[in-house]
């Protein structure tokens, strides 16, 4: 029977972001080889079908390669939905293992997936057409700023200076990107709880979809800050695995340059898509181990879950007070001989704690 940690193992206090960032690259190192296991099946699946996109269109016309934006499209859609449905069953092995010392294993990953596989299928569809509609919108957005900002340029063709000119363009520019970054966050922040929701707390898809919108209160700072870190780590171990590919292709006279990826020869294609996904790999659990972590900081922040596991660790059960005296005496006395244990939990729910777990 699994038993809690001890309450200095896991301090369960608000943290900011840096917090954050430190505990899931410390996790990150600590179960490495497990969380690349749980990662892999998705990224592997992927993997197969670009391979075979890519093999198929060089076997076609070049003109025919170009229709191949809408496969790699459902390509990325599959992925996304596969990486929902594999964090949820991690986020639930995640949270047991840190707050009640169970093994953290890609079997017991799997296992929660397989319990829960409709309701995951589901809640990913939901998730991946809210991020498609919020890159719309942010999509949307910038380019409608960025031609109003066009319009009020041309406006302003007579400043003679130039340079003064081209730097408000690019302050412009930025500005717009930001404020369209910060539109899309804004929108994603609100479901990218639904995995843990559902998986932890046992809820259906849409109340799931409704409890992560009521916990995302302010939690935007931290999700812009882990997704910028999650973003710079994928980039630099990208780059740190093609930069041998592509020092080899360009010495074998491959136009390495990505414009160029519709003259690149089969075997350069592939090599990239390998690295690539090897990348995705490597790094996608970070930002399961971050949202797991922002998951269980929410609670604390929102609804004293660290009072109530304090309080189910240490105190004992409430006496019968009807019972005669000596009856709770003698209760009383056998319970304080007895061994704390820890009640069985159900699998999924339990009415008695917000998370689920006890």
């Amino acid at each position: 029977m699994a038993t809690p940690l001890q309450a200095n193992q896991l301090a369960l206090a608000p943290l900011g972001a840096g917090d954050l960032i430190d505990r899931a690259v410390r996790l990150y190192r600590r179960h490495f080889w497990t969380l690349i296991r749980i990662a892999a099946p998705p990224v592997l699946v992927s993997t197969v079908g670009t391979l075979l996109l890519t093999v198929s269109s060089y076997s076609a016309a070049v003109e025919l390669r170009r229709g191949d934006v809408g496969l790699t499209l459902l390509l990325f859609v599959v992925n996304l939905m596969l990486n929902v449905i594999v964090m949820g069953g991690a986020a639930r092995n995640l949270i047991t293992h840190l707050l009640w010392n169970e093994p953290f294993s890609a079997r017991a990953t799997y296992r929660n997936v397989r319990a829960r596989l409709g309701a995951l299928l589901g809640a990913s569809v939901i998730v991946a057409f809210w991020l498609f509609l919020a890159m719309f919108l942010a999509l949307f957005a910038w380019a409608l700023a960025i031609q109003i900002f066009l319009m009020g340029g041309y406006a302003a063709v007579g400043i003679h200076n130039r340079w003064i000119a081209y730097a408000a363009a690019i302050i412009g520019v930025l500005a717009m990107s930001f404020l369209a970054l910060l539109l899309f966050f804004l929108m994603v922040k609100f479901i990218v709880y639904v995995p843990q929701v559902l998986m932890v707390e046992g809820r259906g898809v849409f109340d799931s979809v409704g409890r992560s919108f009521t916990l995302a209160k302010g939690n935007l700072r931290r999700l812009m800050a882990m997704s910028l870190f999650h973003w710079v780590a994928a980039y630099s171990a990208w780059t740190i695995l093609i930069i041998p590919l592509m020092v080899y292709g360009w010495v074998q006279g491959v136009e390495i340059s990505p414009n160029r990826a519709l003259t690149w020869p089969m075997w350069y294609a592939v090599g990239y898509n390998v690295v690539t996904q090897a990348s995705t790999i490597l790094l996608s659990p970070v930002s399961m181990l971050g949202l797991s972590l922002m998951y269980v900081d929410e609670r604390v922040r929102q609804e004293g879950y660290d009072i109530e596991l304090l309080a189910a660790r240490q105190l004992a059960p409430m006496p019968n007070v009807h019972a005669a005296p000596s009856v709770v005496a003698a209760a009383t006395a056998a319970a304080a001989a007895r061994p704390a244990q820890v009640s069985p939990r159900p699998k999924y729910n339990s009415p008695g704690s917000p998370l689920g777990l006890r």
